[in-house]
């Protein structure tokens, strides 16, 4: 759905909540509380009531849009502007081309729409799997020919060539963090993990090395493609996420890295469902409300 079709057909309040509740309720608006299925429209102040244990309530409900003082058009029209930017859109962005008070509200609700596409059902990865780390922050000056990663944030990533891209913000990148994300991920019956020649793989993927399903491409040598062993599919990945960080989000601090890298991963996931806004809002409703104080809260 681009912007001109969503304002064709979701100009005003009473048309989301009317979409809402067809994507939330199917066979006809249940009880939130009771699940009772006879209930009563309030018209006046678009809630319902059940006839059961009179308890009332609205579509958004025990939804990310529960108390929002947001117009349900803003956060359509967000939700389209953030599933349609291929490297993302910056908080600034939104605020401004949404007409939104404060750039705080903004945050917030990108935030929110950001913790809904979190993909909680993953099936491990199969086939010829690349897997490689990156590092993600600010520049090193003053340093010489030194290689610091002192101000830098680790993020590992694992794609499944023609598959899904996941990204992690990890601590490091010892083996037994490796290890960890390659059995959390990729199947034990995969084909072949493909990796560079950083030395911490060797023992990580010691259980697919063994038969020969862990291959390596030789960085340090220049070597970059040998048939198919090669890691440019993931890298090409970061490339992705890091046009994102440089030129669209600009500063972004490690506390929310993995929701920008879970944003850019379902939008990667999900390039070519035709039905992306209709299944992004699903998730919308699916997802618990998401408090400033918990999003804002000092680890």
């Amino acid at each position: 759905m681009n912007l001109s079709e969503l304002m064709r057909d979701f100009s005003d309040e009473s048309k989301c909540r009317a979409y809402l509740e067809s994507l939330r309720w199917p066979k006809g608006v249940t009880c939130p509380h009771c699940k009772a299925k006879k209930v009563y429209r309030i018209v006046k102040r678009d809630q319902f009531v059940c006839a059961s244990c009179e308890y009332q309530f609205s579509v958004t409900v025990d939804t990310i849009f529960h108390d929002t003082h947001l117009p349900l058009v803003t956060w359509f029209l967000a939700t389209v502007l953030l599933c349609e930017a291929k490297k993302g859109i910056s908080a600034c962005q939104i605020q401004r081309s949404l007409g939104i008070k404060t750039y705080k509200t903004a945050w917030y609700l990108c935030h929110r729409i950001r913790a809904a596409m979190v993909q909680t059902d993953k099936s491990k990865l199969v086939g010829k799997v690349e897997m490689d780390e990156t590092f993600v922050g600010g520049k090193n000056t003053g340093r010489g020919w030194q290689h610091s990663y002192d101000n830098k944030e680790i993020v590992i990533g694992i794609r499944q060539r023609g598959g899904q891209l996941r990204f992690f913000h990890a601590e490091d990148v010892k083996s037994g963090t490796l290890e960890k994300y390659i059995r959390e991920n990729i199947s034990d019956d995969v084909d072949v993990l493909f990796t560079d020649d950083y030395k911490p793989y060797r023992s990580a993927a010691g259980h697919l090395r063994k038969d020969g399903r862990h291959k390596t491409i030789r960085h340090k040598l220049r070597i970059y493609v040998k048939g198919d062993i090669h890691t440019n599919t993931i890298e090409s990945a970061f490339s992705l996420l890091k046009r994102g960080v440089i030129g669209t989000w600009h500063r972004l601090s490690a506390k929310h890295l993995q929701a920008y890298c879970n944003e850019m991963c379902f939008r990667f996931n999900n390039r070519k469902n035709p039905y992306l806004f209709r299944d992004t809002i699903l998730k919308l409703i699916a997802s618990p409300n998401l408090e400033y104080k918990e999003l804002t809260r000092v680890a």
